[in-house]
């Protein structure tokens, strides 16, 4: 048995019209692709046996993947095999404008200081949905969002694993103050299940050695939402009361779920 074998070089040319990244962008948009297809359009080309996309996948990999990429600075950028200044700027000049657009007008970008405010923001956007979707909400220190309002990935809690590297993702890019995660329940009840409850107390747990708090997980039903952090559940098992923003329970919405499964 063979072993050691790498896959056969492939220039772009090559390959599909719809495999290439800067093709699938124009066909698809930019939030479909991978994020080796959208460094690989930002180095624009490879270098003599690796082409472009290898190269990408080669940086990212060396660097601890996206939260690396936007912690180097351009002389750890110069470090991998295949950028030189050219390419190590044009990534360090992509990072930047992402950060410094998450900056313009921020009295525009969602306040997100109340479960409420975050069920109001994914409620509309949840409503009729079939399969579970999760969603992290990075914030800055005023609890305004920061970044986009995508789906981490294709499930939720239970239909696919969630790695707390990849919930956390976006939050270390853009350097964070804490981080919301909510998702639905496409049952229409949004009592927490202990994997739920589970999950909330790891997420918590990488919160804290990355120094991003993790100030609520919040399960969306139909016309309704539970907070974990109220309830005191997967919060050590009790309301923090340094978080008052979050406050106690609201009779009339802490309970709605109780009275919707009589």
């Amino acid at each position: 048995m063979e072993t050691g074998r790498t896959a056969p070089y492939r220039t772009m040319r090559e390959f599909a019209g719809d495999e290439r990244p800067r093709e699938r962008l124009l066909r698809h948009g930019a939030d479909v692709l991978s994020d080796t297809e959208l460094v690989a359009i930002v180095l624009g080309s490879g270098i003599p046996g690796e082409n472009v996309v290898d190269l990408a996948r080669r940086v990212l990999d060396g660097l601890g993947g996206l939260p690396g990429l936007g912690r180097a600075n351009v002389a750890a950028l110069q470090q991998a095999k295949g950028l030189g200044p050219a390419k190590a700027a044009q990534i360090a000049a992509a990072i930047e404008l992402g950060r410094r657009a998450q900056r313009v007008d921020p009295e525009s970008r969602p306040l997100l200081n109340t479960p409420e405010q975050v069920f109001a923001l994914l409620g509309p956007r949840l409503l009729g949905k079939t399969k579970e979707l999760l969603y992290a909400l990075p914030l800055d220190t005023r609890g305004r969002l920061l970044g986009g309002i995508q789906p981490v990935n294709g499930g939720g809690i239970s239909g696919v694993g969630v790695r707390p590297a990849e919930v956390f993702r976006e939050a270390i890019v853009l350097d964070a103050a804490s981080l919301i995660v909510a998702h639905n329940h496409p049952s229409g009840d949004p009592r927490p299940s202990p994997q739920d409850v589970a999950v909330t107390r790891e997420l918590a747990e990488a919160g804290e050695l990355l120094a991003i708090e993790l100030l609520d997980h919040v399960v969306i039903g139909e016309n309704s939402f539970v907070s974990l952090r109220r309830e005191g559940q997967g919060f050590g098992g009790r309301i923090d009361v340094r978080r008052a923003r979050w406050g106690p329970p609201r009779d009339d919405q802490s309970q709605s779920w109780r009275r919707n499964s009589r």
